[in-house]
């Protein structure tokens, strides 16, 4: 079976209550729980977190809380893997036989369903062990520069100073959504970006929140998408 797995714990220090807080109508989870539910690919959506509220309001979006998380992974600097590892090892305890699992982050208001569709259909046609959406550097990486405390310039790359960025290799980055992940790479933390595969996404779709600036933009970019929207094919409904 495939089981979604959204860690959502109750600390985020930035922007309070961020995983629960209303973005443009709606906790802001129930967006990557509403994904998970469209996408039609898991047997359970999960929410994995250490706060009985983000439980109680989880449960109430569709999604299933078999366990509260432990405070020992649930503190600023508890990875990621681990997280979803804990997550699937109860899973198994109860029974159920899982091939796939997709950790699903649980800010992510610009993430479609389709997206998740398509990064599985992806893996299941290779054996690689991950699948993650990926997009563009809006600037070529090649033509980096440092900046020293006098003020001046130095290229990372001088190799490339003089190349012409249309002739230089595009270069890709996470973008911080979803990861599949088949279920011994989860649980024997299998280095994920060099063993993965990169599903390509807009850079339009990838929008960080991490600070209230951060919050605040993302509403305007949310409120104009839905309004170039046509009827009834809303970024999240």
């Amino acid at each position: 079976m495939n089981v979604a797995i959204i860690p959502a714990r109750g600390g985020s220090k930035r922007i309070p209550r961020k995983n629960i807080k209303e973005f443009c109508g709606k906790p802001m989870i129930a967006y990557a729980i509403n994904s998970a539910l469209k996408s039609d690919l898991f047997e359970h959506v999960i929410v994995s977190t250490d706060d009985q509220e983000i439980a109680e309001i989880a449960r109430t979006l569709g999604a299933e809380t078999p366990f509260i998380r432990p405070a020992e992974l649930s503190d600023d600097h508890t990875p990621t893997v681990p997280v979803i590892a804990h997550a699937i090892s109860i899973c198994q305890s109860l029974g159920w036989e899982i091939e796939l699992a997709c950790c699903i982050y649980p800010c992510v208001p610009f993430m479609r369903a389709e997206d998740i569709s398509s990064a599985y259909a992806l893996l299941k046609s290779t054996p690689k062990d991950y699948c993650f959406p990926v997009t563009e550097f809006p600037s070529a990486i090649q033509r980096a520069l440092r900046r020293f405390d006098n003020g001046c310039m130095q290229p990372f790359y001088p190799q490339y100073e003089m190349t012409r960025t249309q002739d230089l290799e595009l270069a890709y980055y996470d973008a911080g959504q979803f990861y599949w992940g088949r279920m011994l790479a989860w649980l024997s933390n299998a280095k994920m970006h060099s063993g993965g595969l990169g599903f390509p996404i807009p850079n339009s779709r990838d929008v960080d929140i991490d600070t209230p600036d951060d919050w605040r933009r993302a509403e305007i970019i949310y409120n104009v998408f839905k309004q170039m929207e046509k009827p009834n094919e809303g970024i999240q409904d």
